[in-house]
């Protein structure tokens, strides 16, 4: 019996601990509503005005892609009239440039505000949170095509307000209303029309060293260029120009894309590979950014294959990029087999995905590597083949096509063997790589120093990354200045005999 009494004190002992361990659970907060975490923002960016921190700013940015699919018309009203006063002349304007919506809204909003309204602010909040309105405001015209040409006057109304007010705190808002300048004149079909805009805006922002908007910029001009195919003059650009060393990173991804495209144009695969990569790896994660992830992915397979590679086989198996790369899958098989017909089947079926990915022209080049891989297996395969069975295999037109393309083969090291030109033979002597490459030559030690420099540039940006809080120095100078100050007080009071063995401790 006293057995039994132990274990159940036991057990109810136990049973007490894990009650207050769940109590002692922090519970997870439930999700903001639109407008508290819009009136959260503007707290922070005037916190980020008041104390000179941008960071608040960023920190504000970097949820306004969730927010601003989670806003509406009654949203943005109600924000306005909580943030401003009752007769302010910015709250009239900004009011003015909402889009009349339903009265029952299906967003939803705090049930406070709407039981208890709280009172109006006395006091006008800072121009940066009305540059933040207009930007919520604007991409809520954007969801409509009927507010098209509204939103057109909303953003050129909002570059001039903030060219004239030119404060060094509203820059990142800046980059982040030219972007969506950009997105204005894109989708009503006049991006050649802005790029006058872009180009003075770009030179102001270079003058006042405003980094963050000549990013954005720059990034803007090289999207107008390469949408109207004008890559000579994306190039002369990227040439006559620096891309600022602070930008963010998603400014350089979109960078390094642009970049990659234009190089990928000009038959420099190399470099546009190297460019694919940094902006695949200075991207956003694929689930805040999947358009761009899948965008970029597509161009590297397209490059690695003009390049002669094999993409890996992993990238078509992740969950962002499964669907979006079937066509460019196929692609890959058609390459990697050196079926010309299958390449063609694939190029017929998902023509339209090429073009609207705007991959086609790089994509037809392929043709190319495809019959390089086939004289490759085929070489491989037989020490002695006529043109005929090589025109048969690979389906070209005639036996003087399969000539050409066995002897340029031959003459690039593809293959190794020579042309029979008196009976049409192809004679080979077996596998074969480039002349001057084995697994120990100047390709592997390429390979590593560009691995070292890369190495090398990820630790010089992450130094470069790195936050200092201002004035940090100084309170390092009065904790030594104390530390002066009380070593002179106990040596002054050695010296007149005030202090004993007790005080300074026994041992001394």
């Amino acid at each position: 019996m006293p057995d039994v009494d132990m274990k159940t004190a036991e057990t109810t002992k136990e049973k007490e601990e894990k009650e207050e361990e769940k109590k002692e659970e922090p519970k997870k907060e439930e999700p903001k509503s639109p407008l508290a975490e819009i009136k959260a923002n503007a707290a922070l960016i005037d916190r980020a005005v008041s104390t000179i921190e941008p960071r608040f700013t960023h920190r504000v940015l970097r949820t306004l892609t969730a927010l601003r699919k989670r806003t509406d018309e009654a949203v943005l009203r109600n924000a306005v009239e909580q943030l401003y006063p009752k007769d302010s002349a910015t709250k009239t304007s900004l009011l003015s440039w909402v889009p009349e919506g339903s009265s029952q809204t299906a967003m939803d909003v705090d049930s406070a505000a709407q039981s208890a309204p709280p009172a109006p602010p006395t006091s006008e909040p800072v121009p940066e949170i009305e540059a933040y309105l207009r930007l919520l405001i604007l991409y809520q015209l954007l969801k409509s095509e009927s507010s098209y040409g509204k939103a057109k006057e909303l953003a050129n109304d909002t570059v001039d307000k903030v060219h004239r007010l030119n404060r060094r705190s509203m820059d990142p808002l800046s980059a982040k209303i030219w972007f969506a300048v950009e997105r204005v004149y894109e989708l009503r079909g006049e991006l050649a029309d802005a790029r006058i805009l872009f180009l003075a805006a770009q030179r102001t922002a270079a003058l006042r060293h405003d980094s963050t908007t000549e990013a954005a910029l720059l990034n803007c001009l090289l999207r107008s260029y390469i949408t109207y195919s004008l890559y000579d003059q994306a190039d002369k650009l990227v040439s006559k120009t620096s891309f600022p060393s602070s930008a963010p990173n998603n400014q350089f991804a979109r960078y390094h894309y642009y970049l990659g495209r234009i190089k990928a144009v000009q038959l420099n695969y190399s470099d546009a590979h190297v460019n694919l990569q940094q902006a695949i790896r200075r991207a956003p994660p694929p689930t805040m950014a999947p358009g761009f992830f899948q965008a970029v992915h597509k161009l590297n397979i397209v490059v690695e294959l003009l390049m002669g590679d094999i993409p890996d086989r992993s990238i078509f198996r992740h969950k962002v990029l499964e669907k979006a790369l079937v066509g460019y899958f196929e692609l890959v098989k058609a390459v990697r087999t050196g079926s010309l017909s299958q390449f063609l089947a694939t190029v017929a079926k998902h023509s339209a995905t090429f073009q609207a990915d705007h991959t086609h022209t790089l994509i037809v080049r392929l043709r190319q590597n495809v019959i390089k891989t086939g004289i490759r297996q085929l070489s491989l395969a037989y020490s002695l083949i006529s043109l005929k069975d090589i025109c048969v295999k690979l389906h070209l037109d005639s036996e003087e096509d399969a000539e050409y393309i066995v002897g340029k083969a031959i003459r690039d090291g593809v293959i190794e063997g020579r042309m029979v030109h008196e009976q049409g033979w192809m004679a080979c002597k077996g596998a074969g790589g480039a002349k001057g490459q084995n697994a120990y030559g100047n390709s592997v030690a390429d390979a590593f120093q560009r691995r070292i420099g890369y190495c090398l540039e990820l630790h010089n940006q992450s130094v470069k990354a790195m936050r200092y809080p201002l004035n940090a120095h100084r309170k390092e100078l009065a904790a030594a200045e104390g530390a002066r100050e009380r070593e002179k007080e106990l040596a002054k009071e050695i010296q007149e005999g005030d202090l004993d063995e007790d005080d300074l401790g026994g041992e001394f």
